[in-house]
């Protein structure tokens, strides 16, 4: 491995691209700590110490984790890169509804383009809504306990807040595209991962603190139980390597044709159906419903409806219950979105391929479902408890949460499978000039 991260600079255009993609992502990291203009920096510190602590900063940490730590700094970098995110799901679920849109997606580049296109307006637009928003959110001191953040509030405020929190959005999908361009790996992602990977300083000052070496009788964990956390962690890595990668391939045959005195067709293939097709989009969206109620509670002072929500927070039973549904059902509407056997089934037939056993046509469709199903049960419940698994270790080894969620959820999934993606990336170029790559067997080599 250390001979392929040498090898990896041997290639100047290799070089070239690693090298533009650290310095990217350098500039990405120094834009989350320059402040938004008008805010009294020191009480909006201690006002996120104290939400933290409650039920509403859940969809906080959520949103803080994807900006990279901006938004509890409240930087000019604060709504990350959640507007792009949302943008692109919303222009992926409309292609499969409007079929306008389900054509240009078929038009090969100059379609992605355009898509692509009204995925910039549409998150031009999502980052101005949310910026106002929060321009107004930050300017109710009822809302922060007496806190008076704002220093000048007024239209002069909001005005400055939109523009550059929604500047500061389209500057890091900027930074992304230069990324997936100029560089190496997708750049979203990897910006993404950036700000995740970020916090795990904070993460290893919480778990050295807890475990205070030199003060066993006020230690929070034993040595033992961090031996345990360490198990776990590479257990999950390793499971989370296996589902991501995992594949059912579904053999396909086609007819040989004779046309003239060549010979078409006649060879094997197969189709690859991913046991996970969702990713990490059916957390996203089942976090955001799941605590939706509690963070609207510590605003709406309803006693029913907060004595309702407090039974959707995080440690409740329900809340596991419910969490775990959501993830399953939207593994499976994303990947009833995105995957049409239908559609697989008239291009075999069209180009007179067929699957061994099954009938050209309608089978086939019926046969591509009935197996995608059955594998994306599995992805879904592996994806379910790779959720709440983290919710199981800060319960059982009594370690904060900010610890506890390197061990699964959106996090873990994010960091592992944009790593991978990298890799495959990296490697396909080293075995193009002859190097061995990072992984000498397995699945994600290239040559293979």
């Amino acid at each position: 491995m250390i001979n392929a991260l040498f090898n990896s600079f041997r290639i100047p255009d290799l070089k070239r691209r690693i090298i533009i993609t650290a310095l990217l992502l350098v500039v990405y990291r120094i834009g989350c700590y320059v402040p938004t203009p008008g805010i009294d920096m020191a009480q909006l510190g201690t006002f996120f110490d104290r939400i933290s602590k409650s039920q509403g900063g859940a969809l906080f940490g959520i949103m803080n984790m994807f900006s990279g730590g901006a938004m509890e700094r409240l930087t000019i970098f604060a709504l990350g890169i959640m507007p792009y995110i949302s943008a692109s799901i919303i222009l992926q679920l409309l292609t499969a509804v409007i079929p306008a849109l389900e054509k240009l997606s078929k038009e090969g580049r100059t379609g992605y383009e355009k898509i692509n296109q009204y995925t910039r307006y549409g998150t031009v637009i999502l980052s101005v809504i949310q910026s106002f928003f929060i321009a107004l959110w930050l300017e109710s001191p009822s809302r922060f306990e007496g806190f008076q953040l704002v220093l000048n509030p007024g239209w002069g405020f909001r005005i400055l807040t939109v523009f550059t929190l929604s500047t500061g959005t389209i500057f890091i999908m900027w930074l992304g595209e230069q990324i997936q361009e100029k560089g190496i790996g997708n750049g979203i992602s990897l910006v993404i991962t950036a700000g995740i990977i970020s916090r795990i300083p904070t993460a290893l000052n919480q778990l050295i603190a807890l475990l205070s070496p030199f003060q066993a009788s006020r230690r929070q964990i034993q040595p033992f139980t961090l031996v345990i956390m360490t198990v776990f962690l590479l257990v999950v890595v390793f499971a989370v390597v296996l589902i991501t990668q995992g594949q059912r391939k579904i053999p396909v045959q086609y007819a040989r044709r004779i046309v003239g005195r060549k010979v078409y067709g006649g060879q094997s293939t197969y189709i690859p159906l991913k046991v996970d097709t969702s990713g990490v989009i059916a957390i996203i969206f089942a976090q955001s419903i799941i605590l939706f109620p509690a963070t609207l509670a510590t605003f709406v002072p309803n006693a029913a409806f907060q004595m309702w929500a407090q039974n959707l927070v995080r440690g409740h039973l329900l809340y596991t219950l419910v969490y775990a549904l959501l993830i399953i059902f939207f593994c499976y509407f994303y990947t009833a979105i995105v995957f049409n056997p239908h559609d697989i089934a008239e291009n075999m037939k069209k180009y007179g391929g067929f699957i061994p056993g099954i009938r050209p046509g309608a089978s086939t469709a019926e046969y591509l479902d009935f197996v995608m199903t059955r594998i994306t049960l599995a992805g879904a419940l592996f994806i379910a408890f790779i959720a709440i698994f983290p919710d199981f270790i800060m319960a059982w080894l009594k370690v904060p949460y900010s610890v506890a969620s390197f061990f699964g959820g959106t996090g873990i999934l994010i960091i592992v499978g944009v790593m991978l993606d990298t890799i495959k990336q990296i490697e396909s170029h080293l075995i193009m000039h002859n190097y061995e790559g990072f992984i000498k067997s397995g699945r994600i080599k290239g040559r293979r």
